[in-house]
């Protein structure tokens, strides 16, 4: 069923709106079908402004994934990014009425109270990610199923977002004759297709540096511990190369990506490149040196910016893997020498090419769409590899009603087994629970009125003593 089931990823982003078709192959790799692209226009910094030039860009993207992959696309997933995104911890508790075992529906009836806390005005609760339990005062738990407990208490990681943002997202994708099957945090999704599970251990941030922002996901014991959106991307360089060199906005991009270096020193002094300069005018020189030292101060304050935020929450010493970059801002040239000399964290590019089988569109492999393959990898898995490892006990407990149905529907088939039954049920309570549960009470009661003339007496014994 896995094999059949097809999956749409909808990325809305900043520069440009991408929607990606795949499924997994007979090996569990993902196969991509189609992809379809088109530029963002009506998104600003991860958030929708105009929904019609945002509309109509979707339609595109659809439409050319449509026509590559030969489906017609009904559901999608979609991310959600913006300055907008808070996080923040929070702790709940339930209390059982057994001690029998813990099962998922105790663990999920815990998690769906998340949902209900009070956030602040205009803003609503996307996900819910579980930190650890403690059962019965017994801490420390990652996965409190199997355990036997009549409190279970849970730490828990709640994101956050503005509901006018997500509002406009259902809208546009509503207007474009879709429905959105989940909507997922961007940070999340561009962690399932480039991180491994050793990385999630071991502590890892993921940087993921789009258009119009720097998306952050903290990962520590294989658990999301922290998840940032920053408000600053591979645009606002664009800007500063143009404002720092008095050239066009495209002229800027290009300029950025084909000789655009983090690192000034790696620039040579006596490079210029000649650029067409307005109509009826000379062409433009600009230095690569001083082209380079624009990125770098920009970039420089976009890490120094990201490392604040995990400095702040305590994670900078906890990160064994070091930094893993992604997105469209990852490809600049000596940007991971940058980001290790900055944090003083091990880093790498990464790719979305680990979850990928083969396939006809090798772009795909590209960090510019590793948030588009992690939505159509969350399809697939959960954000939470915990609940993963809860199927085979969800299917224990399915397979036990399983077996004794036939065992019921065999029984009054015959007219004597019903009575036969009857005869044995009264047999059951019987014996000594019935008798044993009013003896108890009854030496209770003895033991406390024992106590009780005892303390008179003592008491009595007291007072003559003080009359005399």
């Amino acid at each position: 069923m896995q094999q059949d089931k097809i999956v749409v990823g909808l990325d809305i982003g900043t520069t440009k709106i991408c929607a990606l078709v795949g499924r997994k192959n007979e090996f569990g790799k993902l196969e991509i079908l189609g992809m379809g692209k088109a530029v963002s226009e009506g998104v600003s910094r991860g958030i929708v402004l105009n929904i019609d030039k945002t509309v109509d860009a979707i339609k595109r993207a659809i439409r050319q994934a449509e026509e590559q992959s030969g489906i017609s696309i009904g559901l999608v997933n979609v991310g959600i990014a913006g300055q907008h995104i808070k996080s923040l911890q929070h702790n709940g508790s339930i209390t059982r009425n057994s001690h029998d075992t813990i099962g998922p529906d105790d663990v999920n009836r815990l998690t769906q109270d998340m949902y209900r806390l009070v956030t602040q005005p205009g803003s609503q609760i996307i996900h819910v990610m579980p930190q650890d339990y403690k059962v019965d005062y017994e801490e420390g738990i990652a996965d409190p199923v199997g355990y036997e407990g009549v409190r279970l208490e849970g730490n828990f990681h709640i994101i956050t977002a503005q509901s006018t943002a997500i509002n406009n997202i259902n809208k546009c994708v509503t207007k474009a004759g879709l429905e959105i099957a989940d909507l997922i945090l961007e940070p999340l999704a561009s962690s399932m297709s480039i991180l491994s599970e050793e990385e999630k251990e071991a502590g890892v941030a993921l940087i993921d540096i789009g258009g119009g922002t720097t998306d952050l996901a903290v990962f520590k014991d294989g658990i999301i511990r922290h998840a940032a959106v920053l408000p600053f991307g591979g645009n606002i360089i664009t800007q500063d190369i143009k404002a720092g060199c008095n050239v066009a906005p495209g002229q800027a991009e290009q300029l950025k990506v084909k000789f655009g270096k983090a690192i000034a020193e790696e620039a040579s002094d006596y490079e210029i490149v000649s650029i067409p300069g307005l109509p009826n005018r000379p062409p433009k020189e600009v230095s690569l040196k001083n082209l380079a030292y624009i990125i770098e101060a920009r970039m420089s304050e976009i890490m120094e910016l990201v490392y604040a935020e995990i400095y702040r929450m305590g994670l900078h010493d906890k990160l064994s893997a070091g930094i893993v970059l992604t997105g469209g801002g990852s490809q600049l040239q000596n940007l991971e020498q940058l980001t290790e000399y900055i944090t003083g964290l091990d880093t790498r590019i990464g790719y979305p090419n680990q979850h990928l089988g083969k396939s006809r569109i090798e772009a795909v492999k590209s960090p510019m769409y590793a948030t588009t393959v992690g939505l159509v990898l969350s399809g697939y898995h959960s954000l939470d590899e915990r609940t993963n490892s809860r199927a085979p006990y969800e299917q224990e407990e399915q397979v036990i009603p399983a077996y004794y149905a036939p065992v019921q529907q065999a029984a009054p088939a015959p007219a004597t087994a019903p009575v036969e039954t009857r005869a044995y049920v009264p047999a059951a309570p019987a014996p000594a629970p019935v008798p044993a549960k009013p003896k108890e009470p009854g030496a209770a009661s003895r033991f406390f009125k024992d106590i009780i003339t005892r303390t008179k007496g003592l008491l009595i014994d007291d007072y003559d003593d003080k009359s005399y």
